[in-house]
């Protein structure tokens, strides 16, 4: 049996999948609104201080901290008609005034980060993740620390840790951190493993107060079988009904165990669910603009968990429905579909991170695809991203972009080992009306780097891009990993063969 090593700029087996059933197994919930109370291609605000722009965080889980390696730090990088860079930013740990707990080696504060305004007073908040904080009181590891929006920008003041409920023990609070508005009522909801049994989620519906506390609670059965594990999540509204909805995915040791489609009701997540084919990770974009999501997957290469780190990657598109993603209009596109730049190769991994956005304008989303493993010449995993086009259509090669350290215009050099693209961003922090597009290697020079390059009609441009490294930022930089990932991204583990 191969073994598959982790890299060590995972985050998380949280993806951006839409769907939703879920089975209520106790617990209150609020009441929900009428369907219909949103729209697909309305965004989630990411605009932590009010001013107008969105925002972009950017993690550092295995940052030093106050000396202790892996405590983790995030970083908001605030947005302006100018772009984002290093001058406006705030940094935020567990050593941060305000931020409950203390910094200690292997917190992993950021581990993944969810950004939506959980309060409902308008400004955005950031749900983080501490993968590796251990909790005594319920002898159990994980914990979610909420940093509230304010007019000054993001700080730790008042900064609350949802609670596991009292009793429970030895579980992962935080696991497949998601955010969703799975009822329909306008407060976005939080999707996490609470501390109960351990096939078991819970749905935190908002608003939530600034203790942490949510407004009511539904236990989720998400349970693929006995023997399966919960692999990864996504949330997002495939139906087009203004409800979001849930989509999960299953594995039993090297094997993957297909996924499921749960619906989002007025009462919150659904008892019943339909099959989806396997993924490794995935993300919602309306490709086409017919009002219903699309979820566009890293197909699970031959079922085997244990075979991504060698494949060359296939990225796979099921079309929304007002019943849920078809598994009969699909599209599927590698790099060796016309019009997408490169060739598949063994271990590239296309489409190993994956984001939505409209880059261009024009009102369909288009497709992120990180390829990490990515060689340029004789430079191994130097890494790439590769922007693919929505249109009338669906998504497709026409068009498409890619982009690497060694193209014109993009700062820095290609080396090997790099991994550019093991995370990537389409979010507008400009205000204009076109993604820009975020991507990140967290192996840049031994501390990460982030690089953000404008969109345009034509799509994203290297004309005017910018780097930016912890040290531009003023923060910790030694073997950080900053750029693991962004909030909200369809994170998931970034496999290689090699540590």
């Amino acid at each position: 049996m191969r073994k598959r090593a982790l890299c060590a700029a995972a985050v998380g087996l949280v993806t951006a999948l839409t769907g939703g059933v879920a089975h209520a197994a106790g617990g209150t919930q609020p009441a929900g609104a009428a369907a219909g109370a949103a729209s697909v291609s309305a965004p989630v605000k990411e605009d932590f201080n009010g001013d107008g722009y969105q925002d972009l965080v950017v993690t550092a889980p295995d940052g030093t901290v106050s000396g202790r390696a892996g405590a983790g730090y995030v970083v908001v990088m605030y947005g302006s008609a100018a772009g984002v860079g290093a001058g406006s930013r705030t940094i935020v740990s567990q050593s941060t005034a305000g931020v409950p707990g203390a910094a200690e080696a292997g917190d992993r504060f950021g581990y993944r980060t969810v950004a939506r305004d959980l309060d409902g007073d308008g400004l955005t908040d950031l749900a983080v993740h501490s993968q590796g904080e251990s909790v005594d009181a319920t002898v159990s590891h994980g914990t979610v620390t909420v940093l509230w929006g304010r007019a000054g920008g993001l700080t730790g003041e008042g900064a609350a840790v949802v609670q596991a409920p009292a009793g429970s023990t030895g579980w992962d609070v935080g696991g497949n951190l998601a955010a969703g508005d799975f009822n329909g009522d306008g407060h976005a909801d939080l999707l996490m493993r609470h501390g109960t049994e351990w096939n078991l989620r819970s749905v935190l519906f908002g608003p939530f107060t600034r203790a942490g506390a949510p407004a009511g609670e539904q236990k989720a059965d998400l349970s693929g079988g006995e023997e399966e594990s919960l692999y990864a999540v996504t949330a997002g509204d495939m139906t087009g009904d203004g409800i979001d909805d849930l989509a999960t995915f299953y594995s039993f040791e090297e094997m993957a165990r297909g996924g499921k489609f749960w619906r989002g009701t007025p009462s919150g997540l659904s008892t019943t669910s339909t099959p989806l084919p396997s993924a490794v990770t995935g993300v919602v974009g309306d490709f086409d603009k017919d009002g219903k999501g699309d979820l566009a997957v890293r197909h699970m290469p031959n079922g085997v968990v244990e075979d991504i780190p060698y494949d060359a990657g296939t990225v796979k598109v099921y079309y929304g429905t007002s019943t849920g993603p078809s598994t009969t209009r699909v599209t599927t596109i590698t790099q060796d579909t016309a019009g997408v730049p490169g060739a598949g190769e063994r271990g590239d991994q296309f489409g190993a991170r994956l984001d939505a956005g409209d880059v261009n304008g024009d009102g369909y989303a288009d497709l992120v695809a990180g390829v990490p493993f990515e060689a340029l010449g004789t430079k191994a995993a130097a890494g790439a991203v590769v922007l693919l086009k929505g249109g009338s259509g669906g998504l497709g090669g026409a068009g498409a972009q890619a982009f690497h350290q060694d193209t014109a215009g993009v700062p820095g050099v290609a080396e090997a080992g790099d991994r550019f693209g093991g995370a990537v961003r389409l979010l507008d922090v400009t205000g204009d009306g076109r993604a820009e597009l975020a991507a990140a290697s967290a192996h840049e020079n031994g501390t990460g780097a982030v690089w953000v390059l404008r969109g345009a009609a034509t799509g994203a441009t290297a004309t005017g891009a910018v780097a930016v490294n912890p040290a531009d930022l003023g923060a910790p930089s030694a073997k950080a990993r900053f750029g693991s990932a962004f909030a909200n991204e369809n994170s998931s583990y970034l496999y290689s063969d090699t540590l």
